[in-house]
């Protein structure tokens, strides 16, 4: 008995002594991990505690586990709301629309950007195509109120000139989804191409040496080779945008909305935003995002479910 245990100990001591000497060999690039690691824990984990807050009334200056006990109150009262299923319905339909299009169009500009020859040409419109990345969402909205105004803006006057009518388009609900999405791909689709064409440097170079060889054009090269090749890789970042299918940003739409639009314009975000954070109703703005996590998280589980029975490409 005294042997095995020596022998226990031993091997702790040892399996201690290998650590040690792992964690002093990487020490830089454990210092390297630190920052995000302790941004993680203050941002995203630590605020965790603050779902007891969903099922309590909780009220200005009580203490943080504060308020009475209410259960499921504040998510009855959210689901049997007159304005919940108008923001489920616009939440679902604003990301369905945008996907829509700003999924497809950076793989097709990546596939177009692939087949260029010129690579002078090539830098020179993937660099001006990622510049709306980088500007600021209250920018490009102060643009879009700018353009679409109903007095002075470009756009508006273009339309009063063609058409000779005059129209508010930021005013008018039926065309507020519209300037949300053409705003939202103009503003991203030459950053998101850019991890296509990181998987298109991947593509073996020898598969269109032998389509060369048996004929084959630029086009069908591109359906038969540089599309499949990517196919992983669309596949995984369709999961991860249907898992984001309620969770559509307030920022942008908030800057741009007004109450003549809500009926098309209003959503989950923006709901929580104004009745949450402005109306310091911070109870139910906990329980709508929880529900709106919880949502999120089993539709990811299902897509991906789905996407592995079908194609057997998946997350996990």
């Amino acid at each position: 008995m005294d042997a095995i245990t020596g022998a226990q100990a031993k091997h702790g001591q040892t399996k201690t002594a290998k650590w040690v000497t792992h964690f002093s060999k990487n020490k830089y690039l454990y210092a390297l991990l630190l920052p995000g690691t302790i941004y993680l824990l203050i941002f995203d984990y630590i605020p965790l505690a603050g779902l007891v807050l969903a099922f309590k009334d909780f009220s200005p200056g009580d203490s943080f586990f504060g308020g009475e006990w209410v259960g499921l109150k504040w998510f009855n009262e959210f689901f049997n709301s007159i304005y919940f299923f108008r923001l489920l319905k616009n939440t679902i339909l604003l990301h369905l629309y945008d996907l829509l299009w700003g999924f497809p169009i950076p793989i097709v500009f990546a596939l177009l950007l692939h087949e260029l020859r010129r690579q002078y040409f090539k830098r020179f419109v993937q660099t001006v195509s990622y510049f709306p990345h980088f500007i600021s969402t209250v920018i490009i909205a102060g643009l879009i109120v700018n353009f679409l105004s109903p007095t002075d803006g470009i756009i508006t006057r273009l339309i009063h000139a063609l058409t000779g009518s005059e129209t508010n388009l930021l005013g008018d609900q039926g065309w507020f989804r519209t300037i949300y999405v053409i705003s939202n791909v103009w503003a991203s689709f030459g950053w998101n191409s850019i991890i296509y064409l990181a998987a298109l440097t991947a593509v073996d170079v020898h598969l269109y040496e032998a389509a060369d060889m048996e004929g084959a054009g630029r086009w069908k090269k591109m359906t038969s080779i540089t599309l499949p090749s990517i196919m992983p890789t669309i596949v995984t970042l369709l999961i991860l945008n249907m898992g984001k299918l309620l969770s559509v940003g307030y920022e942008k739409i908030i800057l741009l909305y007004n109450p003549g639009t809500y009926e098309t314009a209003d959503v989950i975000s923006t709901y929580v935003y104004r009745r949450g954070l402005l109306g310091a109703d911070y109870s139910f703005g906990v329980a709508v995002g929880l529900f709106n996590s919880v949502a999120s998280f089993l539709i990811l589980i299902l897509i991906n479910y789905i996407s592995k029975r079908v194609n057997n490409v998946s997350l996990w």
